[in-house]
């Protein structure tokens, strides 16, 4: 062997010198070279690389903020959830409208099948890596360089949950870059059960029953299967599993919540998913073949019907309401003074906050509490839905417009909103009229603008006599009227409320100060006024602006709080989802009216209800009793009725119109317009008192009354002076007694009320002058003169006034009166035209030979019923001056024998009474004329003796007249009696 080896050396030695060896070996050392040149290159190139990378990496996440663990949490875990409104008692109404529906659940709540079937689809090596997997991103990588069809994915859960809460959904590789450290770092804070977690409750799984988008396991399950996320099973569990990677394809609802006709390829994406849980060992062969013969189309859940479909008005005040608290709230915490800004500026900024507020409050995973009563609010809704006594539709620019109706209900003592109605149906027409619509109030504003605040201040009281007389604002800005153009002349508070005359409103308004007023309404809650309001004809409900049935009920709601005004208010409270209080309502009162200006109040606004209201058949509408008051209200054209009725728990006031101002149908279904807003008020609060049956308190405490308080005294006062009574007064029967607040009560006897005689001069009612002619006095009571104000009011007295007047002298012009002019004969009667001077009180009627015939007052007709011959007329003025004679009228007639025309066509005039005095013949009644009747409105007056000093133009005779001393206007009652004519 030795041998061998020394031999095979030697032989080697040999060749190592032959050229072509010596060319090898050459050949391998320039190779080997080369080689070892090549990977130092290779591992130069591949530091470079690495390093070039790694620089890069660095540029894309520089400015990427590092997020601490407390930074994370906030940012992670700040889920955006659905908030949730609750009635008054704690009964879950629904979910706030948001973009996304989402439901925050626990990891230990959630189903292991889901939890499973998720790692095993989404990332197997979930609970092994830190964060990424690096092959899976290679992976990627390639496939997004090369363009491959098949794109496989990347990110890990924990890529997915910061993608979701901490990133964009921007496609590069910055993004990815960022994701990628960020997801390190996450894996670095939390446990992988708390990333898990985090994961199922954020990525968005596609549309539920209902069509909306969903977000989140619990979500899902309800939405898509009708059952909690802790009751899933394999197959749900795998379809839900498998819906992230592609939600609105997998989805099996498309829009509007209809279910997809065909779930191909949702059901093909649920059977990869239970293979990986199967191959995993999730779950068994049997329980695999068992969950893909589950029939998925046939346990999906039947749609649920949103909040806003079932409770579309309340949602979105509610919504509305609450958005403004949280606007507000943000507001104030960044310190922005609104007060400072620009109209428009704050305008801007407003806008903005209001914006966050929404979004916030839709996805902040909020509770609100509100103060409606789910009973009574449900059966108003049926009751409002059901009614029969809605006017007709109208024909408004092409469409169709119904008759609207506006309700609600408040708390006196607090302005809780108890149940509103929104609208008759809100697909047609989405406006809260309850909330948002702005209206006229008309007649509903006279107890809380005019009455209550001038007994405030001792104006008025119930028993205070007022003009009702038609008239002009005091700042000449038109004129008002009672509806009907109906007028008593003189009328109580009391009665002015109770019937709603419109004149003896603006009467009381007027005797305030402007800016008493103002701050009437501004304390009621009218705080949409201008800045120069409220104008004369707000009296009568004429506010430039409207008001809403919500500002209007609750501003009633007063009286019902013993004159304490509350704010109204919806919003109960707002909590987080953890619990945690962020806004409590708090009720802050302020006495507005006085418990004795109150109650004097409610008194009158009793009466309203009872015989002569104006809502006197609400009571028979009513299925219930109790202590009630309220108070009706139209508006000019009637365009708007109100009823606004209140007892001392509750107001519920209603309006009905349509939304385009028009005409409400006057009468309509066998009822008036005011009726049928009485009977539809009376349909919604009996239904009201139906759902109440059930409960243990019912809010509406039918035994409690309105109690009367210290300081109210019943009075006795002359209803003229409107101070304590006379003898004169009391033997009239002018006297009433009403309730007083005690420090107005009247202290002083009216004075100057005794029996006078007075004339009456174009309308207006005068003390006669010792000189004026009995023939054209009255007899009557003598009252204050500022009583007679307002002009007109003489023709508009009632019977029991005829004989009052004011203690004021008749006018006298301080000469004698022209002749009368235009006399003539009309048929049977003698005309005149009335005298141009503003001081006459009557006229004589006068036979051409001077007899007196007869006497007409100035405020009566200006004819006399004569028989057949020649007639003069003479004016009488407030001195007793009278005119010459007027020109003749003559008339004649023709007689049974022996009559001869000698006037070509004139009879001559039948002369039976042979007694004449002058050349002329005189009248076959002579001195007992007495043609003038009842019928022609003619007096022939002379009760009390005329005056001595009057004086007939030709001769003294009998005038004969009706007496009126008792106070009748019956011109059948007459009397003769002689007048002494010097």
């Amino acid at each position: 062997m030795k041998n061998f080896l020394e031999k095979l050396n030697e032989r080697f030695d040999s060749w190592k010198n032959k050229p072509w060896i010596k060319g090898l070996n050459i050949t391998s050392y320039v190779f080997w070279n080369l080689l070892l040149i090549a990977f130092v290159v290779f591992i130069a190139l591949g530091l470079f690389a690495g390093g070039a990378g790694a620089g890069y990496f660095m540029s894309l996440v520089e400015d990427q903020e590092a997020y601490s663990k407390a930074e994370f949490e906030n940012q992670v875990y700040n889920y955006e959830e659905i908030s949730g409104i609750y009635f008054d008692e704690g009964e879950f109404l629904g979910e706030i409208p948001a973009r996304l529906e989402r439901k925050e659940r626990p990891l230990e709540e959630m189903s292991d099948h889901l939890v499973n079937a998720v790692i095993s689809t989404e990332d197997e090596y979930f609970y092994e890596h830190e964060g990424i997997v690096p092959k899976a991103l290679l992976r990627a990588v390639y496939q997004e360089v090369s363009n491959s069809s098949t794109q496989t994915g990347g990110s890990t859960l924990t890529q997915q949950v910061v993608k979701n809460q901490l990133l964009t959904n921007e496609v590069s590789f910055e993004r990815k870059a960022k994701e990628i450290a960020l997801a390190l770092r996450m894996e670095h804070y939390f446990e992988k059960d708390a990333i898990l977690e985090a994961y199922l409750n954020i990525v968005p799984f596609g549309r539920n029953s209902d069509g909306r988008n969903i977000a989140g396991a619990q979500s899902a399950a309800e939405g898509i299967f009708g059952v909690d996320v802790s009751e899933l099973n394999p197959a749900q569990a795998a379809f839900i599993a498998g819906l992230p990677q592609n939600p609105y394809i997998y989805t099996p609802f498309a829009q509007g919540g209809k279910v997809k006709s065909d779930m191909e390829e949702g059901l093909a994406r649920m059977e990869r998913v239970l293979g990986n849980m199967r191959d995993n060992e999730f779950i068994t062969e049997e329980e695999y073949q068992t969950a893909l013969d589950y029939d998925i189309k046939a346990n999906l859940a039947e749609p649920q019907g949103s909040i806003v479909e079932n409770y579309p008005y309340l949602t979105y005040e509610t919504q509305r309401r609450a958005s403004d608290i949280i606007r507000n709230d943000l507001i104030d915490k960044a310190g922005v003074d609104l007060d400072s800004m620009s109209s428009e500026e704050r305008r801007e900024t407003i806008g903005q906050y209001q914006t966050q507020a929404e979004s916030e409050l839709a996805l902040g995973g909020y509770n609100v509490h509100i103060t409606v009563k789910k009973n009574i609010y449900d059966a108003m809704q049926e009751a409002a839905a059901n009614s029969q006594w809605y006017g007709p539709d109208r024909q408004v620019k092409g469409s169709v417009e119904q008759e609207q109706v506006g309700a609600m209900m408040i708390d006196n003592q607090n302005g809780a909103i108890l149940s509103f109605v929104g609208g008759r149906n809100f697909d047609q027409n989405n406006l809260n009229h309850a909330t948002q619509s702005y209206r006229q109030n008309g007649s509903t504003i006279k107890p809380l603008l005019d009455y209550a605040p001038a007994m405030e201040r001792g104006l008025v009281q119930p028993g205070t006599i007022l003009p009702d007389v038609p008239g002009d604002y005091e700042n000449g800005d038109g004129s008002y009227k009672n509806y009907g153009d109906s007028y008593q002349g003189f009328v109580s508070v009391r009665e002015g409320l109770v019937e709603s005359r419109n004149s003896p409103a603006v009467r009381t308004f007027e005797r305030m100060e402007k800016e008493t007023a103002r701050q009437t309404l501004l304390d009621l809650g009218f705080d949409n006024i201008g800045p120069n309001e409220p104008y004369p004809s707000a009296a009568i409900g004429g506010l430039t602006n409207g008001t809403t049935v919500e500002t209007n009920t609750n501003a009633f709601a007063a009286f019902g709080n013993n004159g304490n005004y509350n704010d109204s208010y919806m919003i109960q409270r707002i909590e987080t989802k953890d619990g945690e209080t962020i806004y409590e309502h708090q009720t802050e009162s302020r006495e507005v009216f006085s418990p004795q200006t109150t109650f004097l109040t409610v008194d009158i606004l009793r009466d309203v209800l009872g015989s002569g209201g104006t809502a006197s058949s609400l009571p028979g509408m009513m299925n219930f009793g109790g202590d009630w008051a309220g108070k009706t209200g139209t508006t000019d054209d009637t365009h708007d009725s109100w009823f606004v009725g209140f007892n001392p728990n509750v107001t519920f006031g209603i309006w009905i119109g349509y939304d385009t101002p028009q005409e409400i149908s006057n009468y309509y279904k066998g009822l008036g317009y005011g009726a049928r807003t009485q009977q539809i008020w009376s349909d919604y609060m009996n239904a009201a008192y139906e759902a109440e049956q059930e409960s243990e308190e019912s809010v509406f405490g039918l035994d409690d009354r309105f109690q009367q308080p210290d300081g109210i005294v019943r009075q006795t006062i002359c209803g003229i002076t409107g101070k304590l009574p006379t003898s004169e007064c009391s033997n009239a029967g002018f006297t009433t007694t009403d309730y007083f607040n005690e420090q107005y009560v009247p202290t002083e006897t009216g004075d100057g009320l005794q029996q006078e005689l007075f004339v009456t001069i174009n309308g207006a009612r005068y003390q006669a002058y010792d000189s004026t002619p009995s023939a054209f006095t009255r007899s009557g009571i003598s009252v204050e003169d500022d009583l007679f104000d307002a002009e007109g009011i003489s023709e508009y007295l009632p019977e029991e006034w005829q004989d009052v007047a004011p203690d004021r002298q008749a006018p006298d012009n301080g000469r004698t009166p022209s002749p009368v002019a235009n006399v003539s004969f009309s048929g049977n009667s003698v005309t005149w035209s009335p005298h141009r001077d503003g001081d006459i009180v009557g006229y004589r009627i006068y036979r051409s030979n001077g007899a007196l015939v007869g006497s007409i007052r100035a405020d009566g007709t200006t004819s006399f019923n004569a028989g057949s011959g020649s007639y003069f007329v003479t004016a009488v003025d407030s001195r007793g001056r009278e005119s010459s004679q007027s020109a003749t009228a003559r008339r004649y007639i023709n007689t049974d024998d022996n009559d001869e025309d000698n006037s070509g066509g004139t009879n001559e005039e039948d002369n039976t009474d042979n007694d004449s005095s002058d050349s002329g013949s005189q009248d076959q009644n002579g001195s007992d004329e007495t043609e003038n009747s009842s019928d022609n409105n003619n007096e022939q007056n002379g009760s009390n003796g005329e005056d001595n000093n009057t004086s007939s133009p030709e001769s003294s005779d009998q005038e004969n007249g009706n007496d009126t001393s008792s106070g009748s206007e019956d011109n059948d009652e007459s009397e003769s009696d002689t007048e002494d004519n010097t």
